[in-house]
């Protein structure tokens, strides 16, 4: 397939760019400073873009099969944060523009308030009080894809994010906001970037998840 990757100098999008050029796809990674991606292939084009603009982005949607979007943001004190929802306004018009309708984008566990109910003591009383702002905004990226009548979108929301290497390792998966503790067996409360990469590629060829927010993790 021919895949947009936006986000591909981040920790997730470069090995969704690696694992989807070992899968024989070709792949254009738009990034703000291309000199960040290092990774280097035949099939690879890398280009500067403005991930803000539909303008910037929809020459180089043109042609493709498919958009993953791994982009991330920091917190800021001064402003809320407001990249998720507004790349993907972007992102979505530009694909409108190209003529492309399948977009894989990646998001995280606990991103709808309410769900943070279900979340441990930790991570519900600590950690996602001091990264709401980012989850809220993941939030409204997510809510913008719902009511994107034309697109075929999928939201992956993994659990906490490690560097470890890719594993064999069974996915679990619910359509949700976390995946509920299994009665038989183990869940794994973070999983591996390489991992997420692994699931959000496997999706390029299922319906599975066709218009719909999945949290997955691995066994």
């Amino acid at each position: 397939m021919r895949l947009v990757v936006l986000g591909a100098t981040g920790q997730t999008g470069q090995q969704v760019v690696t694992q989807a050029l070992q899968q024989g796809h070709t792949v254009t990674a738009i990034v703000r400073n291309p000199s960040k991606l290092t990774v280097e292939h035949q099939n690879l084009k890398v280009v500067e873009g403005n991930i803000f603009s539909e303008d910037s982005l929809s020459p180089h949607f043109k042609g493709q099969d498919a958009v993953i979007s791994c982009l991330g943001f920091r917190l800021s004190v001064f402003t809320s944060v407001s990249g998720f929802s507004d790349s993907m306004k972007a992102t979505v018009n530009a694909m409108k523009q190209a003529k492309v309708n399948r977009i894989i984008a990646m998001s995280s566990w606990f991103s709808e308030p309410n769900s943070s109910t279900n979340a441990g003591y930790m991570v519900r009383f600590l950690i996602l009080p001091m990264i709401r702002s980012l989850m809220n905004n993941m939030y409204e990226m997510e809510t913008l894809l719902s009511k994107t009548e034309d697109i075929n979108w999928t939201v992956v929301r993994p659990s906490g994010l490690t560097n470890e290497p890719a594993t064999a390792k069974e996915f679990l998966t619910h359509e949700g906001y976390f995946v509920p503790y299994p009665s038989e067996g183990r869940l794994e409360t973070s999983i591996s970037r390489a991992d997420v990469a692994r699931f959000m590629l496997s999706l390029l060829n299922s319906s599975a998840w066709a218009r719909k927010g999945v949290s997955m993790t691995t066994k």
